[in-house]
C-alpha cells in the first residue's frame, strides 16, 4: 500500500499540494536538505522514497537505532563514488534521527555542507530538542500533520479496492468512526487495525461497525509502543491530568509510560513544558523542580529516575495554575504576524556610534534605577501599539502580587475591566 509517486500520495497538502514548497523542489529536480517532523504513520519514509524515485538519484538509508558512526561514513564514502556529473546529490535518509548521538550527527556535517549527499532526516520528537544546532541549520524543517478524516477515508478505500488480499473480500463499510477515532490520524495504525478487524471474519463478507472495531481491540489490545501507536494519547493524558489537578491519574499514566519502555527525557521535557504552560506564574518554582528532575533523570537514569519524575508529576499535578504567560506570548506573537516590523521608539534604540547619537538614538530614555522603587513610567512598545495590553493576570495568589505590582506602577493600563 506505499505510495510511490506525488499523485498516489495520502494529506500533507501545505507540503506536496499544487505550487506547495517540497513540490515545487521536486519538479524543478532538486532539493535542499531537509527535516521531516511530525507523528507516526504520516508518511515521512514514504515522502523520502518517493522524491529519491522521482529525482531518479541514488537513495541509501540508515536507522539511527542500529547505525553507528562507522556506517554513517561508509555511506557517505559510497555516496561520493557513486556520484556522477549528470545526477543530482545522492539522497542519505535517516529515520529516527533524533536517536542518532552527537558524534554521528557531527559526522554527517561536512557531507551535507559539501553537497556529497542531499540529507532527509525524519523524526517524531521536536528537533530543536534532539538535532544538533549546525545540523539543523543546515537543513530545512518540515513539519508534517496527523492525516485528516478524508484523507483517512481515501486510505480505506484505496486499501479495500487496490490491496491484492483486501479486494478479494467483501468488505462493507458500515460505519468508520471507532476506525478513526482509533487510527488517531496514523495511516500504518489505520491499516493494522482494517487488517485485525477483517481477519476477525471467518467468511468472505465483511461489515464493519464501530462495535465489531471495539470488540476486536478489546480482544487485542495494541500496547504501549514508544515509537507510535499509543504514544501520543499516553502523553496526551498525562499532561491532561497534570492540568486538570488529579496527581493519581497523572502518576497512573506516568506509570504507563516507565512500564512501556518510554524515554525518560521524553517525560521529563513534557514536564518542563507543562511547568511553564499550565502552572506558570501562579508556582514559579514548578519550573525549577521540572528542570531539577531533567537534570536527576540524566545524571541517575532508570529505575531510581522514576523518583524524581513522580515526585515533579505530583508537585505539578497539586499547583496552583496559570496559562497567562502562555497566553500573552501566544497573543503576542500573533499580534506581530498582523502588525509586521513595528519601528523601535528612539528612546529604547542602542547608540553605539556618533552618527546613531546625532540621529536621536537613546535620547530621552529613562534608566529605571535612578527613579524610586526602580519605576518610571515611560513608553517600551512601538508607537502604534502603545496602549495594547498582553499579559493578562489570573489572580493566583502569587500571580496577584505581580498584578499590583504592575497596578501600582502602571495604573489604569494595568486595570483588567
Amino acid at each position: 500500500m506505499r505510495p510511490s509517486t506525488l499523485e498516489e500520495y495520502i494529506g500533507q497538502k501545505h507540503l506536496v499540494g499544487k505550487n506547495a514548497v517540497l513540490r515545487n523542489m521536486i519538479e524543478a529536480g532538486r532539493i535542499s536538505s531537509f527535516i521531516l517532523w511530525g507523528p507516526p504513520g504520516v508518511g515521512k519514509t514514504t515522502l523520502a522514497l518517493i522524491i529519491a524515485n522521482q529525482l531518479k538519484v541514488p537513495f541509501y538509508t540508515l536507522s539511527a537505532v542500529t547505525s553507528g558512526v562507522k556506517d554513517v561514513r561508509d555511506v557517505i564514502d559510497k555516496a561520493r563514488k557513486g556520484t556522477f556529473f549528470n545526477q543530482g546529490n545522492p539522497i542519505l535518509f535517516i529515520d529516527e534521527i533524533h536517536r542518532f548521538s552527537k558524534s554521528q550527527q557531527d559526522s554527517l556535517l561536512g557531507a551535507v555542507e559539501q553537497g556529497i549527499v542531499t540529507l532527509i532526516g525524519a523524526t517524531t520528537e521536536n528537533p530543536s530538542f534532539e538535532v544538533i544546532r549546525p545540523l539543523l541549520s543546515r537543513c530545512q524543517l518540515y513539519v508534517l500533520k496527523s492525516l485528516e478524516k478524508d484523507d483517512l477515508m481515501e486510505l480505506l478505500d484505496r486499501a479495500i479496492t487496490q490491496d491484492s488480499e483486501l479486494k478479494k473480500r467483501n468488505i462493507i463499510l458500515k460505519e468508520t468512526g471507532a476506525l478513526l477515532r482509533y487510527s488517531g490520524g496514523d495511516a500504518r495504525k489505520l491499516l493494522n487495525i482494517l487488517e485485525l478487524v477483517v481477519d476477525s471474519y471467518a467468511g468472505q463478507d465483511v461489515e464493519i461497525t464501530d462495535e465489531s472495531v471495539v470488540s476486536c481491540l478489546q480482544q487485542n489490545p495494541l500496547a504501549y509502543d514508544k515509537d507510535g501507536e499509543m504514544h501520543y494519547d499516553i502523553i496526551s493524558a498525562f499532561i491532561k491530568s497534570i492540568r486538570g489537578s488529579d496527581p493519581d491519574a497523572a502518576l497512573y499514566w506516568l506509570a504507563r509510560m516507565i512500564e512501556g519502555g518510554e524515554e525518560p527525557t521524553f517525560i521529563a521535557r513534557r514536564l518542563i513544558i507543562s511547568a511553564s504552560e499550565d502552572i506558570g506564574l501562579a508556582n514559579p518554582n514548578a519550573l525549577l523542580l521540572a528542570n531539577a528532575a531533567f537534570d536527576a533523570v540524566n545524571k541517575i537514569g532508570w529505575p531510581e529516575g522514576r523518583i524524581p519524575l513522580a515526585e515533579a508529576t505530583v508537585y505539578l499535578a497539586t499547583s496552583p495554575k496559570s496559562n497567562s504567560a502562555y497566553n500573552g506570548i501566544n497573543d503576542a506573537m500573533e499580534l506581530v504576524r498582523k502588525t509586521g516590523n513595528q519601528p523601535v521608539p528612539l528612546h529604547l534604540r542602542n547608540a553605539p556610534t556618533k552618527l546613531m547619537a546625532d540621529l536621536g538614538y537613546h535620547d530621552g530614555y529613562k534608566y529605571s534605577h535612578d527613579y524610586p522603587e526602580h519605576f518610571v513610567e515611560q513608553q517600551y512598545l512601538p508607537d502604534n501599539l502603545k496602549d495594547v495590553r498582553l499579559w493578562h493576570a489570573q489572580h493566583s495568589p502569587v500571580e496577584e502580587k505581580s498584578y499590583q505590582r504592575m497596578l501600582q506602577y502602571w495604573g489604569n493600563r494595568f486595570k483588567d475591566i
